[in-house]
């Protein structure tokens, strides 16, 4: 099996190469990552410049662009002699994406862009800034994938896992979560730069305002695994007879 591996915190980021050696293991792989952080990044596509790919010693391609870029081509067959993906891994990401966090994560955003592959796309991240037991996510993923074939899901649909930041051994189980939610983030910093001129800062995310059993945020706190089913079918089905209604007489 072909699993394309890549990650928005960049080519560089220990959370990649402890994935990557270790889906190594049983699979054959193909890593192609940012070339810098861009964690944030969402589902962009950089559309207004050519993107510039750089193969590194260890065998990684890095690009300057999205994580989605990274997907985009990798995804192709443009690294693997036309060999296309079965699998798109995204991680291990440092720190969460929990809740409200995947609108905005290029963690999610990579595994997303693997939603035409054979098997379902997984994005892994640990429940910390500075994780410490990143072989703990990896021996995880590495199970899951190996259990992929037997997964019976609606087409497209993305696993987003949360770890806790544990020792294999004391992780507690894994649950299967929907969604919480955050509070509104924190207010933009404002900073001025040498020239006088005033600057922001994106703040932090907000807290956990939905946080209760059965919730991705209630997992990891818990030291569960959270395993998240996501779709990309974004629709609001529930809401379209009554938005029918209200549209009716307007042309």
């Amino acid at each position: 099996m072909l699993t394309l591996i890549s990650n928005d915190d960049g080519v560089y980021a220990p959370g990649l190469a402890t994935l990557a050696e270790r889906l190594a293991q049983d699979h054959q792989t193909c890593v192609v990552a940012p070339d810098r952080n861009r964690s944030g990044a969402s589902n962009s596509l950089t559309l207004d410049r050519p993107l510039e790919v750089h193969r590194h010693g260890s065998g990684y391609y890095g690009i300057n662009g999205t994580p989605t870029d990274c997907v985009h081509l990798g995804g192709s067959g443009l690294f693997t002699e036309g060999q296309q993906p079965d699998i798109v891994v995204s991680g291990i990401n440092a720190g969460a994406n929990l809740g409200d966090d995947v609108l905005y994560s290029g963690t999610v955003a990579a595994a997303t862009e693997g939603r035409h592959c054979r098997l379902p796309p997984i994005a892994v991240s640990m429940h910390s800034f500075h994780p410490r037991h990143f072989e703990t996510a990896a021996e995880i993923v590495a199970t899951l994938v190996q259990r992929l074939e037997t997964l019976v899901v609606a087409p497209r649909t993305v696993l987003n896992i949360n770890v806790p930041d544990l020792p294999l051994e004391q992780i507690k189980g894994v649950h299967v979560t929907r969604l919480g939610h955050r509070h509104s983030a924190e207010s933009p910093v404002a900073v001025e730069d040498p020239r006088g001129r005033t600057r922001y800062w994106i703040a932090g995310a907000g807290a956990a305002a939905d946080s209760e059993p059965g919730t991705d945020f209630y997992a990891v706190e818990n030291g569960f695994v959270s395993v998240t089913p996501l779709q990309i079918d974004m629709t609001h089905y529930t809401g379209m007879d009554n938005l029918a209604d209200w549209l009716e007489g307007v042309v």
